[in-house]
């Protein structure tokens, strides 16, 4: 298909299937709430802010899908945005598929968001986004490491365990969400990467596997994930400054 005739609409695929048992006993971790309002709003919303995203697919947990569809009709997108509720597999690689299958045809460009990143900035997202319509097969933004890392043996839980090597910091960074794709590489990579154990967890890798090119974009601090009780506190702040500062 030429760049010209090639179908530029762009779609968001949140996976929200998973249990976060991090975050401790209750609802899954995606339907926990921030300032009153569920995580799975806060990253549709972030989504859909940004101006190129035209629909948003979510993946549910497979017995709670009629529960997410009436929750998200209970809470306002743009109205240039449409939302589809799907559910999903026993995996995240295995959601990811399904919410990809759902896709229509006019959509070129893919999102994969974290559920549990709900406060990622639009330009985060639209530097995403830019970088696909750019050429890029895959998209990742992503951050500089403050912390000197270090690649260990792995040993029994609490034990220690011994340093194998000390990876220069400079060519490391912490990965976030949204990644973004072209649609078909990411679905030839759903195609060929085998889904084993509890499948892949980054889909720039399983490009990776494709040997294609994978591409770098500035992240941003506030679309850290939120797994522990403490990140809730963090995002409850970080809320509460955007209140302030701009009304958000």
């Amino acid at each position: 298909m030429s760049d010209e005739s090639r179908p530029y609409r762009t779609a968001a695929v949140i996976p929200a299937a998973g249990r976060g048992v991090r975050l401790g006993p209750g609802a899954p971790k995606a339907l926990r709430t921030l300032n009153g309002t569920p995580m799975l709003i806060h990253a549709m919303r972030a989504m859909a802010a940004s101006r190129a995203v035209s629909l948003v697919v979510v993946v549910a947990p497979p017995e709670g899908a009629p529960e997410v569809k009436n929750l998200l009709d209970e809470h306002a997108l743009p109205q240039r945005t449409d939302y589809l509720v799907v559910p999903g597999g026993d995996t995240r690689q295995e959601s990811v598929r399904l919410g990809l299958d759902a896709l229509p045809d006019d959509i070129g460009v893919v999102l994969v968001h974290d559920a549990a990143r709900p406060l990622v900035p639009v330009d985060t997202v639209d530097a995403v986004i830019e970088a696909v319509r750019d050429g890029a097969p895959a998209v990742v933004p992503a951050l500089p490491l403050a912390d000197t890392v270090k690649e260990v043996e792995p040993g029994e839980k609490g034990a220690p365990e011994p340093v194998v090597a000390t990876p220069p910091r400079a060519r490391l960074r912490a990965v976030q969400t949204p990644q973004g794709f072209d649609r078909d590489t990411l679905v030839r990579a759903h195609e060929t990467v085998a889904l084993n154990g509890e499948g892949a967890t980054d889909d720039a890798g399983m490009v990776e596997q494709l040997g294609e090119r994978v591409v770098v974009v500035p992240g941003h601090e506030e679309a850290f994930k939120v797994t522990r009780p403490l990140d809730l506190v963090l995002a409850e702040a970080v809320l509460a400054r955007r209140r302030a500062n701009d009304g958000f």
